[in-house]
């Protein structure tokens, strides 16, 4: 569909989870270039509508859930009840970029041995390296053709005044956890990769990769249920109380008797799930777009062959690639008001940076365009770790944008970890998650520090 055309729309995005007390019940998947290639959707079970018990209840349909059921079932022979609101994969996992590279969380690298020590910060990074291999490993297991696209990611420097940042962090990442990423110059850029008016250097993570996302949870969804777990489609979660040796999970037409609880539902967690999750996350816009397949001449003038992965370095970073036909996906920072995510602006905006990046483009028109809520902890790191209070419910929150090997491997371990398996999980990252003080003025922090950001990204 040219540009300009109806694309988006009511529906694609819940109301701001901050307010709203649910993501909906039973909504179709957003209107998104992912949506729309990613074949015939899979079955699920359906909605539940007759009680029933499990071992364990999972609330979220999305890649810490599924990962966790599919391990859980798997692994441990669980029986494993998975309550989606809307359709599996309907939020960030179904949504997202697909850009994946060692990284957890938003803390800077330079801060980690500050922040963890010396011996936390490494096992944090083998973290993040061994959350990779899980994705791989989930791939090869169910045989997901999720159009892999294995070259590397791209950390590019968008101004002069970005590249002492890269080599330092290259340095870092030598010397302190003997990490071998690879420094370009804008040359080296130019003649592997593209030309363009906002590369002036680049740090390339070699294990880096990008994927189709709502395939690869697709195919995780296929997993969980072969391997025993039951997916319930359109079933809600308003809340869940204990009861004797467990918990009593409501959705609107069956309930689920549990031992265990695991909330697994990120940026749409919201305040009014549990009264001991209220003001832990904020969760925030991300927009996407995908343009219509650049013509040969378009192709030639920015030289654009690489299907890397590419996110530059602003503050309110912009992230993008070459998709397998040609066309262009870019994602960035939405709206802090869901109410303004229609307006077309947004979308203008991010096809203004993608222009800017690459002049030549000038003519090209988007196709797809939407957006998810991001979950943004106080401290900037994913938490797993049991609820406050209630020690046989757990939960997997705060992924801060780079969720997608974060979520499917964190979700795993957790599953090893509730059924009584090894699970070796960073101290850095299993622990309770903060509160955010003053949390009633979270939206306007919010504007506030998306103004200083503007400001430093230049």
């Amino acid at each position: 569909m040219p540009d300009g055309g109806p694309r988006l729309l009511a529906g694609t995005v819940s109301r701001d989870p901050l307010k709203d007390r649910s993501p909906g019940e039973g909504r179709p998947l957003p209107d998104s270039y992912w949506a729309a290639t990613a074949g015939p959707r899979p079955e699920d079970d359906g909605v539940l509508v007759d009680d029933r018990d499990a071992d364990v209840a999972i609330v979220g349909g999305g890649y810490t859930g599924l990962s966790c059921a599919y391990r859980l079932a798997g692994n441990h022979g669980a029986d494993v009840v998975v309550l989606e609101a809307n359709a599996p994969g309907w939020g960030c996992s179904g949504r997202n970029g697909g850009n994946i590279r060692p990284g957890i969380g938003r803390v800077p690298l330079r801060e980690w041995r500050e922040r963890w020590g010396e011996d936390g910060a490494r096992a944090l990074f083998d973290e993040q390296l061994a959350a990779l291999d899980t994705v791989r490993s989930l791939i090869a297991d169910g045989g997901i053709d999720c159009d892999l696209q294995d070259v590397g990611l791209l950390r590019v420097a968008h101004r002069p005044a970005a590249v002492a940042g890269l080599e330092t962090d290259h340095r870092l990442l030598a010397e302190t956890f003997g990490y071998e990423a690879e420094l370009l110059d804008a040359g080296d850029i130019e003649k592997d990769y593209f030309r363009s008016a906002e590369a002036f250097a680049a740090l390339r993570f070699p294990d880096g990769f990008a994927v189709h996302p709502l395939k690869l949870a697709q195919g995780v969804l296929r997993l969980a249920r072969d391997a025993g777990a039951a997916v319930h489609r359109a079933s809600p979660v308003s809340g869940w109380r204990a009861d004797g040796s467990g918990y009593v999970v409501e959705t609107p037409k069956a309930r689920v008797r549990a031992r265990h609880v695991v909330v697994a539902t990120n940026g749409y967690t919201g305040d009014s799930l549990h009264p001991a999750l209220k003001a832990r996350t904020l969760p925030v816009l991300s927009c996407v777009i995908v343009t219509r397949p650049m013509t040969a001449n378009e192709k030639a003038e920015t030289d654009f062959r690489s299907t890397a992965p590419v996110a530059d370095t602003r503050r309110l970073l912009l992230y993008y690639r070459r998709l397998p036909d040609g066309r262009i996906m870019m994602g960035g920072r939405g709206p802090i008001d869901e109410r303004a995510v229609d307006h077309p602006r947004w979308k203008r905006r991010l096809l203004e940076a993608l222009r800017r990046k690459f002049p030549p483009l000038s003519g090209l028109t988007v196709d797809y365009y939407w957006a998810g809520w991001v979950c943004l902890p106080f401290d900037a790191v994913p938490h797993v770790h049991r609820l406050d209070g209630h020690p046989d419910v757990w939960f997997s929150l705060g992924y801060c944008g780079t969720g997608v090997a974060p979520a499917l491997h964190l979700g795993s371990l957790l599953a090893d970890r509730i059924g009584g398996g090894e699970a070796n999980i960073p101290a850095a990252l299993e622990r309770p998650m903060p509160r955010y003080p003053l949390a009633a003025f979270r939206r306007l922090g919010q504007r506030a520090v998306y103004a200083w950001h503007r400001f430093q990204d230049g």
